[in-house]
C-alpha cells in the first residue's frame, strides 16, 4: 500500500522472509494456543539434506554434521547470526538489511542525486529517499514467513 501527503510518499511493502535449504521456519502459537496475526515468534529448525548432499552436493545437512566438522564457510549463517536461539530475531534481520540496502546504495547511480536515511525501527525497514526537488520517498519493509500453505504471517 502507499500514503501520499504533500511532499511525500510513502510505500509499505510486506517481505515474504523464506529458509535456506536445511532450515525450516515454524510458527509458534500464543498462549491460548492460536496464532497471533501479528508479532509471531518464528522457530528456526534443521530439516536433513544428506539426499541432496549426496546427489547434488551443493549443501551441508546441518542436521547430521557437527559445527566442528563443517568447513568454516558452511556454517550456518541463519543461526548463527539471525538468530537468538532457535529464534528468528527481527532486530537481527532488520540490522541485515539495513546495511544491505546502505551499502547497495552507495554502487547506484542514483545515489549522486538522492539521499538514503535509514529511520530507526526495531522490527521492520524504514528508508528515506530524499532528492533535490525535496520531495521524500519512504519504503517501510515489514517481514513475513509462510512456513506452510497456511498463508503468510506477518512478524
Amino acid at each position: 500500500s502507499w500514503n501520499v501527503q504533500e511532499k511525500s510518499i510513502t510505500y509499505f511493502l510486506d517481505v515474504c522472509l523464506w529458509p535456506p535449504h536445511g532450515h525450516t521456519f515454524s510458527l509458534e502459537p500464543d498462549t491460548t494456543g492460536q496464532m497471533p496475526v501479528r508479532s509471531v515468534k518464528v522457530h528456526v529448525g534443521l530439516e536433513c539434506v544428506c539426499s541432496r548432499e549426496k546427489l547434488l552436493g551443493d549443501t551441508v545437512c546441518f542436521l547430521h554434521h557437527s559445527i566442528d566438522n563443517l568447513p568454516r564457510d558452511q556454517s550456518s549463517y541463519l543461526l548463527c547470526n539471525l538468530c537468538t536461539h532457535s529464534y528468528l530475531d527481527l532486530e537481527k534481520v532488520s540490522c541485515w538489511v539495513q546495511h544491505l540496502v546502505s551499502s547497495a546504495w552507495l554502487l547506484l547511480p542514483q545515489s549522486y542525486h538522492w539521499q538514503l536515511k535509514v529511520l530507526p525501527s526495531s522490527k521492520s525497514c524504514v528508508f528515506k529517499l530524499t532528492g533535490i526537488s525535496k520531495m521524500d520517498i519512504c519504503t517501510e519493509l515489514s517481514f513475513a514467513v509462510q512456513p506452510d500453505s497456511t498463508g503468510a504471517s506477518l512478524v
